[in-house]
């Protein structure tokens, strides 16, 4: 059976060293990657409902599963919105397809940044880690010619951590790039 490769790095390596590095009693304590959650804000889509559809496409070709639009919460008259008007896409990975993407995301997609020095090293409060990404062509399985708009996304790294030290030692350990602190 096929086992994705941060998977069992996350078991053989990264497992034992968190329990040293936090002196944890048991393996369950140890933090892990919950779920990634890929999204792309897409209030243009308001004008341009093709928008809407390139957007589900692109997201959906990264992450291998069908993306979901997301609708507005209420009315802001200043920006013609209407409540559950559609103005996004957004795709939940969860167990292997996540470890898949994360490789993906590490080995190909980061490096092909122009000028890239690191992701900052900023968490959320509560071991969650969001990355914006503001052009989807670093991606290979996005073809340059086909793309109507360059846009960017926000990539949610969910994990089990209950502070951001956890999780930023669990993040570094799977290959993120930071910025040193």
């Amino acid at each position: 059976m096929y086992t994705p490769a941060l998977k069992t790095k996350y078991k053989s390596e990264i497992t034992p060293e968190l329990m040293k590095q936090f002196n944890y009693k048991s393996v369950m304590q140890v933090p892990r990657l919950e779920k990634i959650v890929i999204n792309q804000g897409l209030g243009q889509a308001i004008a341009d409902k093709k928008l809407l559809e390139m957007g589900a496409k692109e997201v959906s070709d990264l992450a291998g599963q069908k993306a979901v639009q997301t609708v507005s919460k209420k009315d802001i008259s200043n920006f013609k919105l209407r409540k559950a008007m559609p103005i996004g896409v957004m795709v939940t990975l969860r167990k292997d397809r996540m470890y898949e993407f994360l490789e993906r995301l590490i080995s190909v997609a980061l490096p092909r940044i122009r000028d890239f020095k690191g992701v900052g090293a900023k968490l959320d409060g509560r071991g969650n880690y969001t990355l914006g990404i503001t052009e989807q062509i670093i991606f290979p399985e996005i073809d340059i010619d086909k793309i109507a708009k360059i846009m960017g996304l926000q990539i949610t790294f969910v994990t089990t951590a209950r502070s951001d030290e956890e999780a930023y030692a669990l993040l570094k350990q799977f290959g993120i790039p930071f910025k040193n602190k």
